[in-house]
C-alpha cells in the first residue's frame, strides 16, 4: 500500500514539474496589459462623466434659474464655485491622463507597483473633491432657499411670530444634516460601483506585483 502511495505521489510531483510555469517577465506583461487598460477606462469614465454633469448644468440652467440664483443672493458664490469646479475637474481628468501615459510607459513591476498607487490616490482625491462640492452646493442651496426665496421667508416668517425662531432653525439645521448625508451617501455609493470595481482589480494587479518583485 505504501508503495503504491509513495508511486503516485511521485508520479504527481513529475506532472506538476511538467506543467509550464509563467515567467516573472509574462506575470509582468500581462498584469501590465490589465493595468494600463483598466487605467484607460477610469480616464475615459472620467471624461464621460464630465460631458454629462456638464450637459445637465447647461440644460438645466436656464434664465429663469439665473435669476433665482440672483435672488437667493447665490450668483457670485455659484459663479466662483463653477469655475473651481470646473478647473478642478479639467486638472484630475489631466491626472487620468498622465497616469495612464505614466503606466503604459513603464519597464519594471517596482515602477508599475507606484503607478497604480498614485492611479488609486488621483480617484480617491477625485471623488472626495466631487463630493464635496456637492454637499457643499447642497446646504447653500437649501439655505439660499430657505432665506431668501418666497417660500422660505414665509416659514421663517412664521417662526418669528411664532417666537419659535430658534427651534425652527435647529430643527433645519438638522433635517440639512440628515438630507446632505443621505445624499453624499448616494453619491459615494455611484462612485463606488462606478470606480470601485476598476481599483479593486488595480489592487490585485498591485498584490501580483508585490508577490513577483522579490
Amino acid at each position: 500500500m505504501m508503495d503504491e502511495l509513495d508511486l503516485l505521489k511521485k508520479d504527481w510531483q513529475k506532472k506538476e514539474t511538467e506543467l509550464p510555469r509563467l515567467s516573472y517577465e509574462e506575470i509582468y506583461r500581462m498584469t501590465w496589459k490589465r493595468s494600463s487598460s483598466i487605467v484607460k477606462w477610469i480616464f475615459y469614465i472620467s471624461l464621460m462623466e464630465f460631458f454629462f454633469w456638464t450637459a445637465i448644468n447647461v440644460v438645466f440652467t436656464d434664465a429663469e434659474a439665473w435669476e433665482m440664483i440672483k435672488k437667493m443672493h447665490l450668483y457670485e458664490f455659484t459663479i466662483v464655485m463653477t469655475t473651481l469646479s470646473y478647473i478642478i475637474l479639467i486638472f484630475f481628468i489631466y491626472k487620468f491622463y498622465t497616469n495612464y501615459r505614466q503606466i503604459s510607459f513603464t519597464d519594471s513591476s517596482r515602477e508599475l507597483m507606484k503607478a497604480i498607487l498614485k492611479v488609486k490616490r488621483t480617484v480617491t482625491q477625485y471623488v472626495w473633491f466631487n463630493i464635496a462640492i456637492f454637499a457643499i452646493s447642497l446646504v447653500t442651496s437649501i439655505y439660499g432657499s430657505l432665506r431668501f426665496g418666497p417660500d422660505g421667508e414665509k416659514l421663517v416668517s412664521a417662526a418669528n411670530e411664532a417666537g419659535n425662531e430658534a427651534l425652527f432653525w435647529l430643527l433645519i439645521i438638522g433635517m440639512m444634516i440628515l438630507f446632505v448625508v443621505v445624499f453624499v451617501t448616494l453619491l459615494w455609493l455611484f462612485y463606488k460601483l462606478l470606480y470601485g470595481l476598476l481599483l479593486s482589480r488595480l489592487r490585485k494587479n498591485y498584490k501580483e506585483l508585490e508577490e513577483i518583485d522579490v
